[in-house]
């Protein structure tokens, strides 16, 4: 899955928030991930990764206890616990979770939002969301140090659902976000918010017919089994942040802390002369035109 690939290349970053955890003590650290799935699903193997990437640069002996298979409960508790500064050091959380105190945040995972996986890259690429990275970390003492995710999301259900039509009134569980009951209302179906753990009870009783998931969810849940027909709606595409909690970060040592630069702006416009003139001299002007473009 590309979002893999992703948090692998942003966990060398977050590893730097990281390793410096036990710099000067004498005893090895402990730090606590959470997740809802096993060792399988690619959330999981982000943050082996991002462990693994930890372990590589810190150089010095460090513990990792990942819970995983919800064993701390759901990503609407680990959040909570990032926030309060207890039981998790750092999971991955749908920005779902995230609305109590960033009111952005839901934005990130809003259907129809990308149009394609690489338009899903080119923005997780750039400073996009900054403002909503800002105010998680402002608001809930969360910090976002990466994504993952990657997977095209469909809608599974118990019935074939071929159009408009067919989808109209189709019950279904969506996320607990606003904006996923409001977008899901707009195209005709009939969206309540469920328990992620309890959707299959509800599609197997009957309470709901469908869900809407990436393939990884599906397969780890094992939907499938009770919802058997999945409509390629390809409707949005995961975005699942990479989060660690503030009050863990700030036993950093002071001086190993990163420093955000607050003026990368002024540096772009600096530096954008120099580009040009640099283009021009190899010939490449076209090419560096056709970079800055790319929005």
């Amino acid at each position: 899955m590309p979002g893999l690939i992703r948090a692998a290349l942003r966990c060398i970053a977050a590893a730097a928030l990281t390793v410096s955890f036990a710099a000067g003590a004498q005893a090895p650290i402990t730090l606590h991930g959470a997740v809802q799935f096993d060792d399988s699903h690619p959330f999981n193997k982000a943050l082996l990764k991002f462990q693994e990437l930890t372990a590589k640069y810190y150089g010095k002996p460090i513990n990792f206890v990942l819970h995983r298979n919800s064993e701390l409960g759901l990503e609407k508790d680990y959040f909570a616990y990032l926030s309060q500064g207890i039981s998790v050091d750092y999971a991955i959380v749908s920005p779902a979770h995230m609305s109590t105190f960033a009111k952005a945040a839901p934005l990130l995972d809003m259907p129809f939002l990308f149009r394609d996986l690489d338009h899903w890259n080119k923005v997780l690429d750039s400073d996009a969301f900054q403002s909503i990275v800002d105010d998680v970390s402002k608001k809930a003492d969360v910090m976002i140090i990466g994504y993952a995710g990657g997977g095209t999301r469909n809608i599974i259900a118990n019935k074939p659902v071929h159009n408009m039509a067919e989808l109209k009134g189709l019950s279904m569980r969506v996320m607990g976000a606003p904006i996923q009951t409001q977008m899901f209302n707009a195209i005709g179906a009939k969206p309540s918010v469920i328990a992620y753990n309890e959707v299959y009870n509800a599609i197997q009783t009957g309470v709901i017919q469908g869900a809407e998931n990436e393939a990884a969810g599906l397969n780890a849940m094992k939907f499938y089994e009770v919802g058997p027909y999945i409509s390629l709606t390809q409707h949005a595409i995961t975005v699942r942040p990479i989060c660690f909690s503030g009050k863990t970060y700030r036993k950093l040592p002071p001086d190993l802390h990163l420093v955000v630069f607050t003026e990368r702006a002024k540096l772009l416009e600096l530096a954008e002369p120099v580009k040009q003139a640099y283009a021009k001299e190899i010939d490449a002007t076209a090419v560096l035109n056709r970079v800055n473009a790319i929005k």
